[in-house]
């Protein structure tokens, strides 16, 4: 028997595929679908700091008042965006046995942070905050960036119980010390990483327009690499997110240490039906192998245990170019 069990963020998953935030996990009728065809959990599509501000002042600026009419349209405005997440928590939660993982898309530890124990009372089984800060300030110093990601996640633990993964980006100059300090913060997981608006330039109109929004399978090594380095290290999960395309994949980022990988652009371009195709990837290989459940070899290629670990370190094409290969199998 082959048991493709994990345990990720405190929550028992029946394997370790789950579905990230996306327009695929924005609807109950689609996380239905999703659990049909294998899901091991899915992550809400997130509901955004930002976009509730937006609102919030469009509304502003359409019903002009006294201070007291604004604050009552922000408070309206806030609320109608979170009821609407809220019922999704719910609907979801009872639709489905896998576990629900709520997001929010934050960028900041403002008043947004009492919407957490909200949608834990709403039934959620996790919260992935889902956080970017562009370090493109340059007045502001790594130190001050890294402060917010430790606020948030502070305010929201005193808010809610239920476990907390940090989905993040690659921008610090000290990535390895950032995520072992956001480890040691007692959340669930990490997320290596997070994917957001890239820019573009459209040559015929001259203008900035957005590139492309979708993963491709060349970018996988980015999550290999850190979580590789870093698995043996962190004192919470890391799961993997970005370049997954297949069961291949998968197990590729099990091997290096991962507890549980993030897909979305594999299941737009090829149907929620392609989860039961990576899970029998997985168990193929696996029994191939004679492994009977993840734990088996989760880890096993992970920087600690390789025989030549540098090469999670090496950034340039010297070996490559020359044809010499160090060996990389588990000791």
């Amino acid at each position: 028997m082959i048991n493709l069990e994990t345990n990720y963020m405190g929550l028992t998953l029946k394997n370790p595929i789950i579905v990230g935030s996306c327009g695929l996990t924005g609807s109950l009728e689609k996380i239905e679908e999703l659990e049909t065809h294998g899901a091991g959990a899915v992550v809400l599509k997130s509901i955004f700091e930002e976009q509730i501000l937006m609102e919030a002042d469009s509304l502003r600026s359409a019903h002009p008042g006294h201070s007291e009419e604004a604050d009552n349209i922000t408070q309206y405005t806030q609320q109608h965006n979170l009821d609407e997440y809220l019922q999704l928590v719910s609907a979801a939660k009872k639709a489905v046995s896998i576990p629900v993982i709520a997001s929010i898309n934050c960028a900041s530890s403002s008043h947004w942070i009492s919407f957490a124990s909200k949608i834990q009372d709403a039934g959620a089984d996790g919260l992935e905050l889902n956080i970017f800060i562009m370090p493109s300030d340059h007045n502001q110093k790594g130190a001050d960036v890294e402060k917010i990601y430790f606020d948030i996640i502070d305010l929201v633990k005193k808010q809610v119980t239920i476990p907390i993964a940090v989905k993040m980006s690659f921008y610090f100059s000290g990535l390895a010390n950032m995520i072992f300090n956001l480890s040691v913060r007692r959340i669930g997981a990490i997320v290596l990483f997070n994917r957001f608006y890239a820019p573009d330039i459209d040559l015929e109109k001259m203008a900035v327009v957005s590139s492309h929004v979708f993963s491709s399978a060349s970018e996988i090594g980015l999550p290999l690499r850190w979580v590789g380095m870093l698995s043996p290290h962190v004192k919470c999960d890391l799961a993997a997110s970005t370049g997954i395309q297949d069961g291949d994949g998968v197990i590729k980022c099990l091997l290096v240490g991962a507890k549980a990988v993030q897909v979305a652009t594999t299941l737009y371009k090829n149907g929620p039906a392609h989860i039961g195709k990576m899970l029998d990837q997985i168990e193929t290989w696996m029994k191939g192998r004679r492994f009977t459940s993840l734990q088996d070899f989760t880890g096993k290629l992970n920087q600690a245990r390789i025989k030549n670990p540098i090469l999670y370190e090496r950034t340039q094409f010297m070996k490559y170019f020359s044809g010499k290969y160090p060996d990389s199998t588990s000791e």
